[in-house]
């Protein structure tokens, strides 16, 4: 009941901000949203790196986010996409490195805190940027991640409660069957169907390629965040979201959905969706 509750509240909100709000004001809140996700992150991690300073992460990512944005956006974004990669990857190996060099992280804690960083920034970043650029682009568009994600999360857990019989990860996720993702994977494919038919008006192939992409991105981003917390012995990443848990449990299939969604819609250039290059 919780679970519904908080989805009955957070959906209208959430369609609301997407909406009504320009796009600065999305990117401020979706920026929020992940940054309490990536606090919860941290709170997992530190354990294994307690002195390291693990709290650039939460610096770094929305600077990240706000470059990754620039950089899609025609004419505000003064360097080549190459020299940004470049940029951006010397950013993550000399950088990170040198961070925990001259912060005298001790030695075995070194190798976790890297990991911990070089994973966590992109992780958080490149969705933050993502939901900008889909939001930029169309509102739409993120309308259509949110029902991926949504409706497949919802179906996947209710047919998994009631169907469930083949484990789909059971070191991972034990409670995850191959009933429940299929019925996840299905209901997203045909909600992207019916959002190509209204939007699109026709019910576009690559689209649902795209689409069908998209929720398995989005069901292993629910996995991975799995690994995480049970390498940690951790089972919710917080509770500020009843029913859910903390907002790293609710963004976890989001972070590797919206990234998947820009990147599909962005190569297939899909006829009726423009993408920005």
């Amino acid at each position: 009941m919780q679970r519904l509750i908080t989805a009955a509240i957070g959906t209208p909100l959430a369609l609301a901000a997407l909406f009504l709000l320009p796009p600065a004001g999305w990117f401020v809140v979706i920026a929020v949203v992940i940054e309490i996700a990536a606090w919860e992150y941290l709170v997992i991690v530190r354990p294994r790196a307690p002195h390291a300073p693990l709290w650039v992460l939460l610096v770094v990512t929305p600077l990240l986010a706000v470059a990754l944005s620039a950089s899609a956006m025609p004419g505000v974004w003064p360097l080549a996409p190459e020299a940004s990669l470049l940029i951006a990857a010397t950013l993550v190996s000399v950088g990170l490195g040198s961070l925990i060099l001259l912060s005298r992280t001790p030695l075995e804690e070194a190798l976790p805190a890297l990991g911990a960083l070089a994973f966590g920034i992109p992780y958080f970043a490149v969705p933050i940027a993502s939901l900008h650029l889909l939001k930029r682009s169309d509102p739409w568009l993120v309308f259509l991640l949110m029902a991926i994600v949504w409706l497949g999360d919802s179906a996947a857990f209710y047919a998994g409660s009631r169907w469930g019989r083949h484990k789909m990860a059971p070191v991972v996720s034990p409670k995850k069957s191959w009933e429940g993702a299929t019925a996840g994977f299905l209901i997203s494919v045909a909600a992207a169907a019916v959002w190509s038919f209204f939007r699109l008006h026709r019910v576009d192939p690559a689209l649902l390629g795209v689409a069908a992409v998209t929720t398995a991105a989005a069901q292993i981003g629910d996995l991975v965040e799995s690994v995480i917390k049970r390498g940690a012995g951790v089972k919710d990443s917080g509770n500020v979201l009843p029913g859910h848990g903390g907002a790293f449990d609710r963004m976890d299939a989001m972070l590797f959905a919206a990234p998947v969604l820009l990147l599909g819609l962005w190569l297939l250039r899909i006829d009726g969706i423009v993408i920005p290059r």
